[in-house]
């Protein structure tokens, strides 16, 4: 197969991959062991589901009732490209009889749409407006797959973890905020099998794009005025100087975040005892580094004798800080895109990650503020905050915090046998 992520090879037999899928699907769910003819994207989110102690019979769960939903569509940032998107997607779904369904970022579903009687097949499934369908609740399937990924991603069959869902198939691609990188949510389509084909995932792929562009188009992004640093939710930093913009690698976007946080400058010494874990590493290595970053970033923009910038430069990580320091956690929240450069294992990253987050999470909890607290809990880095989820479940009203209590009590669950 030549991609990865599309479910069928071309010429495959989609009934007969669907049996062999089938009993793949039996196996790991009764014996823990997974092989051909099972997709490597696909096995690491069965796994990823096991740990999280999703079950193969799991339904999905409405979060979202529908007076709150009403609301909550109307002001999420997605709501605004939903013209477009229809535009797109709306003959498609019907003529081949599937459904559109757009979600946030926390895998709730907030519009489904499409053929008639498809529709009426997936309310029994539980495929609904305000129902939850993150990897984490729901395991293997094309929207919370995709955003666990951030990545396009397509689903067949029994790839899909909850054996409710084997008669189906989806692709979903990541939405994100043009200007922040942020993830808003996904564009997912979902039918039968016709769908198994490599043009459905470069189709949904090429709808989450065109949402992207008119929300840029939307609100368009001002003049940069000053240098910038965006670190915030993302691997590889993005770098504004002059109008200019840089994507940095993983090592490039340690070393500048470090710098922009000791406008002073720092040694040589002092760079690596922050950047590497291996106290080996030779200072000829960090001298090419930054000898390779000077060169990217253009002159006069990194100085040496000690290392420092040329010019304080301000970033995201700096603002929601601030914003917290100020005691605006609303600010500070929405301006938090996730962790700070959450693949690296720089010492002194690794430390200011945890400590912004630390400093977040406390602020939300004492706030106490659910719509808040939901926030945090329905994204990526915080479906597993049990603290987060007990606050929330306190927060919320008797009659609505059910899932929430549910939500804490399977975490406390999982802590625990994990302790023992």
């Amino acid at each position: 197969m030549s991609d990865p992520w599309v479910a069928l090879p071309a010429g495959a037999d989609p009934v007969r991959r669907s049996r062999e899928l089938r009993r793949a699907h039996a196996v790991f769910t009764t014996e823990g062991r997974v092989g051909p003819p099972v997709r490597t994207v696909v096995a690491e989110s069965w796994r990823r589901c096991a740990r999280a102690r999703v079950s193969p019979e799991c339904a999905a769960r409405v979060e979202l009732p529908d007076a709150e939903l009403a609301e909550y569509r109307e002001q999420h940032p997605l709501a605004r490209v939903m013209p477009v998107v229809r535009d797109l997607v709306g003959a498609f779904a019907s003529d081949g009889e599937h459904l559109l369904a757009v979600c946030d970022a926390g895998g709730r579903l907030m519009w489904v749409e499409g053929h008639a009687a498809t529709r009426r097949r997936a309310d029994g499934l539980g495929f609904v407006p305000g129902s939850r369908w993150a990897e984490s609740a729901m395991g293997t399937n094309a929207p919370g797959t995709a955003m666990a990924l951030d990545r396009p991603v397509q689903v067949f069959g029994a790839e899909h973890f909850s054996r409710w869902v084997h008669p189906w198939t989806c692709a979903a691609a990541p939405v994100h905020d043009p200007r922040s990188g942020r993830l808003l949510g996904a564009v997912d389509i979902t039918g039968g099998d016709g769908l198994a084909h490599p043009h459905s995932l470069a189709f949904v792929q090429a709808v989450a794009r065109a949402a992207e562009s008119q929300l840029a188009l939307l609100a368009p992004e001002p003049a940069v005025a000053v240098d910038g640093l965006r670190v915030l939710g993302r691997d590889e930093a993005v770098f504004a100087h002059g109008g200019r913009r840089v994507r940095l690698g993983r090592r490039h976007s340690e070393i500048l975040l470090l710098l922009a946080c000791r406008p002073e400058g720092m040694t040589g010494d002092e760079l690596l005892v922050r950047l590497y874990e291996d106290e080996t590493v030779s200072p000829v290595t960090l001298r090419a580094e930054m000898s390779r970053l000077r060169a990217l970033l253009g002159p006069g923009v990194l100085l040496s004798r000690p290392y420092r910038l040329a010019s304080p430069v301000t970033t995201d990580h700096a603002y929601v800080a601030e914003q917290l320091a100020l005691g605006a956690v609303s600010a500070a929240l929405s301006a938090y895109a996730g962790p700070l450069l959450p693949s690296s294992t720089a010492p002194e990253i690794a430390r200011l990650r945890r400590r912004l987050a630390d400093r977040l999470r406390a602020a939300l909890v004492a706030r106490g503020d659910a719509g808040l607290l939901g926030d945090w809990a329905y994204s990526p880095w915080g479906e597993g905050d049990l603290e987060v989820w007990r606050a929330l479940a306190h927060a919320l009203p008797a009659d609505r915090r059910g899932p929430a209590l549910a939500r804490a009590r399977a975490l406390d669950a999982e802590l625990g046998t994990a302790a023992g």
